[in-house]
């Protein structure tokens, strides 16, 4: 399906009419599906394509192209190759990587060897490219060739960067509805990347989790060992709309719980039992299967870790956490636990102290935290107080502080932000995913108590940003919840339960700003459009940590 672009929004880049053309040469009856690994998880070719010595298998790239993890000099490339069903041997695959859609000026040219071993899978850790500069890429078996990819390096580290502008988004729920949500972001071609911040894929079998009849799933029962992971990216990136955001953005991603099993921590899910074999291996075949098929460079820290940083020129610094399964001990089931109060590890002590050093060494004039789940304190207890005439069971997610979320580990929050206090560390904003809902928050050490804390300054501010698909509140309770949260939660300045969407970050040295943006419909296939009555923005200025609401809107890149 070819890429669109949403003439309405007036976001053009200066290549656009580029683009377009060389999209328009690519046969579209042959999607995209290999992916290249220079020092990836892909071997380069030296030995014509095994199974058949000499010939060329005949393949198909149903799966499109990639790319992400960018840097200032490199950027991984993505694809998969399908082979025909009776083809089981390594692949030769070619990838080439231009400065112009038209591939007259090709800059690299490398060969590598996919096969079962790897899903037949590619990656290339493109190395050796320009700053801040767009290139085409892409991937071909002898005359079969994938579509036609674009990539965007950052600027160095250090170069003065005015502007920056960047989608966020989470939870994409397949059953739920269709992904308008990424076609939205794939029609604004002025963004630098995309910040996935988890929830890529779910676990779940169909009927468990959703029931759109026209969004079944593969495999149809819960995924549980390799195979099956491999199945659900599969089927999740022959998705229009998920290749269309892909083809166009870099991806900078990090994983949540759902590409394992709901809820889960360091040692097992709140989604997994006896009989479903051992976590530790479950574990690590969704993980292997995350490296196979996600456009993200390979880990360096630890073979299962995610937590990454990333410059952008003079502006931000982006520090990419795992509050997920790198560290975190299981979830208390009782928020009047006592051991709620004891140091109990979110992070994992190794990844806190980087993200410690991180946050203290950052030269640039934004600290960007991406991670999956909330940050700021939800005070819940009193809200079924003020909602008369209304049952507890209805709200029974509210009556109790959700232990998922930092609210769970509070003294490791606390040891944060008393370090970003001590330190005088400005300008953090912290971006979240998890709760399939939108909500922009001041950080506060006290900030759950009515009489104190927010009367001194903010020490960050939070964006939650709302999901793709997947569920929030019911119409109705949305809206009650949502007038009411501010009322015991002071430095909850906006909140939207239900609707579904992204959230653009416009920054600048002067100021960060998010940009809600939500979905007209999510039920048809063909509707992509934005609810424009629904935008919403709110604003940090650097040097302070207290948000305006509905500023000016920004414009496009370029």
């Amino acid at each position: 399906m070819p890429l669109l672009f949403d003439d309405s929004t007036s976001e053009y880049y200066v290549n656009r009419r580029h683009f377009l053309r060389a999209m328009s040469t690519v046969s579209i009856a042959v999607p995209i599906l290999t992916a290249c690994g220079s020092n990836s998880n892909s071997s380069r070719a030296s030995n014509p394509a095994t199974g058949n010595p000499g010939a060329t298998p005949s393949v198909s790239f149903l799966h499109g192209v990639a790319s992400g993890d960018p840097l200032d000099d490199r950027v991984i490339l993505w694809t998969r190759v399908t082979p025909g069903e009776d083809f089981s041997g390594s692949i030769n695959v070619l990838c080439e990587v231009a400065e112009d859609p038209e591939f007259a000026s090709i800059v690299l040219a490398e060969n590598f060897v996919t096969g079962p071993e790897r899903d037949y899978t590619v990656k290339f850790d493109a190395a050796g490219l320009l700053s801040e500069q767009h290139y085409w890429y892409r991937f071909s078996v002898g005359e079969q060739r994938s579509a036609v990819g674009r990539a965007l390096t950052l600027p160095m580290p250090g170069q003065y960067a005015e502007h920056l502008r960047f989608a966020v988004c989470s939870c994409s729920s397949y059953p739920h509805g269709y992904f308008s949500v990424y076609r939205m972001i794939a029609n604004r071609s002025d963004l630098d990347f995309v910040l996935h911040l988890g929830d890529y894929i779910y676990e779940y079998g169909d009927g468990e989790y959703g029931d759109n009849s026209g969004r079944l799933l593969d495999p149809s029962h819960e995924i549980l060992v390799l195979d099956d992971y491999r199945r659900r990216y599969a089927h999740y990136r022959r998705d229009d709309d998920l290749q269309a955001v892909h083809q166009i953005h870099p991806f900078i991603a990090v994983w949540d719980d759902h590409e394992t099993a709901d809820n889960s921590y360091m040692d097992g899910a709140s989604n997994h039992n006896e009989g479903e074999g051992e976590w530790s291996d479950r574990k690590a075949q969704a993980i292997q299967a995350y490296f196979e098929w996600m456009p993200i460079r390979p880990p360096t820290a630890s073979e299962d870790s995610i937590y990454r940083s990333f410059r952008y020129g003079d502006l931000a610094d982006f520090v990419m956490l795992d509050t997920r399964i790198e560290g975190r001990i299981k979830q208390l089931d009782n928020p009047a636990d006592p051991a709620r109060a004891d140091a109990r590890d979110l992070l994992g002590q190794s990844q806190k102290e980087w993200f410690k050093n991180k946050l203290a060494t950052a030269q640039n004039t934004w600290k960007i935290v991406g991670q999956q789940v909330m940050f700021a304190q939800l005070q819940l207890l009193e809200i079924q107080r003020l909602l008369p005439g209304v049952p507890t069971n209805d709200f029974s997610p509210l009556v109790a502080v959700n232990m998922d979320q930092w609210d769970g580990y509070p003294s490791e929050r606390e040891e944060i932000l008393d370090f970003v206090d001590e330190n005088a560390i400005k300008n953090m904003v912290v971006l979240t995913g998890d709760i399939h809902s939108s909500w922009a928050n001041e950080l506060y050490k006290n900030s759950a108590i009515l009489t104190s804390g927010v009367f001194d300054e903010p020490l960050g501010v939070e964006f939650v940003t709302p999901s793709v698909t997947s569920p929030g509140f019911p119409d109705g309770a949305a809206e009650l919840v949502s007038a009411v949260l501010p009322v015991v939660n002071p430095h909850m300045k906006y909140t939207d339960l239900k609707n579904h969407g992204f959230i653009l970050m416009d920054v600048t040295h002067q100021r960060a700003q998010a940009e809600f943006y939500y979905a007209e419909n999510i039920d048809l296939a063909e509707q992509s459009g934005v609810e424009l009555s629904k935008v919403k923005s709110l604003a940090v200025e650097s040097g302070s940590s207290r948000l305006k609401e509905d500023t000016p809107l920004s414009r496009p890149k370029v």
